[in-house]
């Protein structure tokens, strides 16, 4: 597995690299690229459903030409503050802020010089840019902004809701762990629930879209495909920093002398099968025409240090699982990346709105439903069951999803005042 670039880039070109490459965390840098990835088939979706009509412009009013006011230097030089003041604290403690770059970000340590000089560029640079456009006699303008110019405000609200959601949920999902380090769990890079960010995000787009009167049901069905993009490409940033998003372990295999995966049988000397919980153990060895990989991986070097020592490694993550478990983040990218192609396929057959976001619902949580069968996560106890977080919200998503596609059937009706808007764009 490759926790950071410093790791990734070491087994890539088989050299020593730099330690500030560490910073770079590989599951952050698959959250960008999932984050990225949603934006732009929103966007896409967003400017479809504006063609049709289905969602215009808001009117907001601006002044440009004015100078730089205090309150435009005071909140940049603030900005240049805590950029700068986290920026220097870089230097001089690498070694201690790599392992953990989410819990120093979120920490008061820094760098007072450096927050000195970020204030100072950064007030300096707005004074610089207001100064160049300043006119004569400032100008009011109205402006026509579309749904789909906001983007950066909706991954706003969708990178701070998803953050607080995942990480609360998170909480509930490994309330044993959270108990006994509430502010490290809470600051690590790790440990992220996804349908806790997606609830929370959800809520936010809610009053996001009233505010700006953009029909909520457009920006469910525009945000619909890309959410399963992004899930699935998040999946696969859990599964290459070994992040333990993995499922029960598989007794086929064990982790040998020198921390390769290999046939449990006779080379159980030390009898590490016969310590787990039964309930999270399953036997499959790997028929020959299927890869070991799709049953059993044992995650060596993950970033989470669970497991046993690698002999001979040196460095930071130098942990492997004892015994194989099921690559369910596998299972969840592909699965969930070829459900996106899907709902992309279907984005336009779709007759009523809401109906994609619905459809995504359903089978969003039948995916996780079934993949939860052989993930290991906490179980609540409801007495006659014992469900996961996750079975419990997935059946709610199922039946949210079910629910939609039979009794919403709205049929979207393009007003007389924005026919000739229609035209004028498409002609």
């Amino acid at each position: 597995m490759y926790p950071d670039f410093q790791v990734l880039f070491q087994s890539l070109f088989g050299t020593e690299m730099p330690a500030w490459l560490s910073i770079f965390k590989t599951f952050g840098f698959f959250v960008a690229l999932a984050f990225i990835a949603a934006a732009w088939t929103t966007i896409l979706e967003l400017k479809r459903k504006e063609q049709q009509g289905l969602l215009v412009s808001t009117i907001s009013i601006i002044t440009i030409g004015e100078p730089a006011s205090t309150n435009d230097l005071f909140w940049s030089a603030l900005l240049g503050f805590i950029l700068g003041y986290k920026i220097g604290g870089f230097f001089g403690h690498l070694s201690e802020i790599s392992p953990n770059p989410a819990a120093y970000l979120f920490s008061a340590k820094g760098s007072l010089i450096g927050g000195a000089a970020g204030a100072i560029i950064i007030a300096y640079s707005r004074y610089i840019e207001k100064k160049k456009q300043q006119l004569p006699e400032p100008e009011t303008k109205k402006v026509a902004i579309y749904p789909h110019q906001r983007m950066g405000e909706i991954l706003a609200i969708a990178a701070i809701g998803g953050l607080v959601g995942a990480k609360v949920f998170n909480a509930f999902e490994s309330w044993d762990d959270f108990i006994k380090d509430p502010a490290g769990n809470l600051l690590s890079s790790s440990g992220l629930t996804f349908y806790g960010g997606l609830i929370v995000a959800t809520a936010g787009f809610y009053f996001y879209s009233r505010k700006y009167n953009i029909p909520f049901r457009h920006l469910c069905d525009a945000t619909a495909p890309g959410l399963m993009l992004a899930y699935g490409i998040g999946r696969l940033g859990c599964h290459f920093s070994g992040d333990g998003d993995w499922g029960k372990f598989n007794t086929a295999y064990i982790t040998g002398p020198d921390g390769a995966l290999m046939l449990a049988g006779a080379h159980d000397k030390y009898g590490i099968i016969h310590q787990l919980p039964r309930a999270q153990e399953v036997f499959f060895a790997a028929p020959n025409w299927l890869p070991r990989w799709t049953v059993a991986m044992n995650y060596p070097h993950n970033v989470n240090h669970e497991g046993m020592q690698i002999p001979g490694c040196m460095g930071d993550y130098c942990s492997v699982l004892p015994v194989g478990v099921f690559p369910t983040s596998v299972y969840e990218a592909v699965t969930c990346i070829l459900l996106f192609c899907l709902l992309w396929s279907l984005r336009k057959k779709i007759r009523y709105p809401l109906h994609l976001f619905g459809i995504y619902l359903m089978l969003n949580g039948i995916e996780r439903f079934f993949v939860e069968k052989i993930r290991v996560n906490y179980k609540y106890d409801l007495g006659f069951i014992h469900p996961t977080q996750a079975e419990l919200i997935s059946v709610v998503m199922m039946l949210a999803g079910i629910g939609i596609l039979l009794f919403y059937k709205k049929k979207e009706i393009v007003s007389e005042q924005v026919k000739p808007f229609i035209e004028e764009r498409n002609s």
